[in-house]
């Protein structure tokens, strides 16, 4: 399985192979152009340094990431997800996650800024919390089950359910998640 964190150390190897400067010569670019912000740092590497998008984005978030000491721990990035007007959606979180690391040994949890997934050979679910009314479960299956509350999506899974209360949890959307880590197998 592809860990998140070794495929953004290849894609910056890469990029530093591709461009002949370091991240910390990057990083120092940066700062002498005074662009502080998330966007206006992408916006800089792609005008000025011919970077593709992907490679602009994760750049900007390394360099930030360095100028704040680290990335920070994952604990804090989960609290961060459900913190102010979203922290009455965390038992739905903590039920979820449950429901998948329950599954097997092999499960993989990667805690980022905006959402949890959860990975075997691939990933399967992601948790997201968009709203403080909702938690947006993202699944990864075959076909897409007969009920209202799945829809088939775009992007880095095939369906979602949106949950906004702690019963919604029920035996459908745990079969529909172990159906999502066997196909992820």
């Amino acid at each position: 399985m592809a860990d998140p964190r070794t495929q953004s150390a290849k894609q910056l190897r890469n990029i530093e192979e591709l461009t002949g400067k370091t991240v910390a010569g990057f990083a120092a670019a940066i700062r002498e152009a005074g662009v502080e912000k998330h966007g206006q740092i992408v916006a800089y590497l792609k005008s000025e340094h011919g970077l593709t998008h992907g490679n602009a984005n994760l750049l900007a978030l390394t360099v930030r990431e360095l100028w704040a000491g680290g990335p920070p721990p994952p604990e804090d990035l989960l609290a961060n997800q459900y913190s102010g007007t979203k922290a009455a959606l965390r038992p739905i979180y903590e039920k979820l996650a449950a429901i998948a690391e329950n599954l097997g040994d092999d499960v993989d949890k990667v805690i980022q800024k905006t959402g949890v997934s959860f990975r075997r050979k691939k990933q399967f679910v992601l948790v997201q919390a968009p709203s403080a009314k909702r938690i947006q479960l993202g699944l990864n299956l075959d076909e897409t089950p007969s009920d209202a509350r799945i829809v088939e999506a775009k992007g880095m899974c095939t369906h979602t359910v949106n949950i906004a209360d702690l019963k919604s949890v029920d035996d459908d959307i745990t079969s529909w998640i172990k159906a999502a880590y066997e196909r992820a197998g």
